[in-house]
């Protein structure tokens, strides 16, 4: 097997996927190419010590295994990091609570880290808007009205709007609803527009 093979695989993991889509975590992939970090600077702190005693025919070798010790590093951060540019637009995609499906691809650090950001972004919009705060995540294409049509597509309960007016939101039932307030839960799949 070849140095950096297996990281930069977990790079092409995430490039075969289309950014809307979260695979399931590589721990297995990435405890390899940790594996392999931690081999390689194992050979290279021997051979260092080496060379230190006068052996220079080993610096090729120590500046390789250096190289690909970078190139791990890169490849785990950009997988890393790419995986929680994905997680991020995902608040922003089903907002604060994600579908169960996509849950499960996440490990857990990753489900601490959403919890974080979206306590984050929640702090934020509460500061911002003249003391009532301002939902940020709400109207993420311009609406052409203020009202829209729904239909509910599973059993969700009572639902309150903002004139204190509480609906009871049934399989099959429809709603002329302000658009803020049921647009995450068209994203969650609870409403679906009606087109008319």
């Amino acid at each position: 097997m070849m140095f950096c093979e297996k990281a930069v695989e977990l790079v092409r993991e995430l490039q075969r996927l289309s950014d809307g889509q979260l695979p399931a975590f590589n721990e297995d992939g990435l405890r390899q190419v940790l594996q392999e970090m931690e081999s390689l600077y194992d050979q290279n702190q021997a051979d260092v010590n080496e060379a230190k005693a006068g052996r220079t025919d080993f610096i090729p070798s120590i500046k390789l295994r250096h190289s690909c010790l970078l190139r791990n590093q890169r490849c785990v951060t950009a997988y890393l990091y790419d995986r929680l540019l994905r997680i991020r637009a995902l608040r922003w995609e089903y907002g604060s609570v994600l579908p169960a499906n996509v849950r499960f691809h996440m490990c857990a650090e990753e489900v601490e880290w959403f919890s974080q950001y979206k306590k984050s972004l929640a702090s934020f919009m509460r500061s911002i808007g003249g003391g009532e705060g301002l939902d940020i995540t709400q109207d993420m294409k311009p609406p052409k009205s203020l009202y829209i049509q729904v239909r509910c597509i599973k059993d969700h309960g009572e639902f309150e709007i903002d004139d204190g007016t509480v609906i009871l939101l049934k399989k099959n039932s429809q709603h002329f609803l302000p658009r803020w307030k049921c647009e995450h839960l068209i994203r969650q799949g609870v409403l679906e527009h009606v087109l008319s």
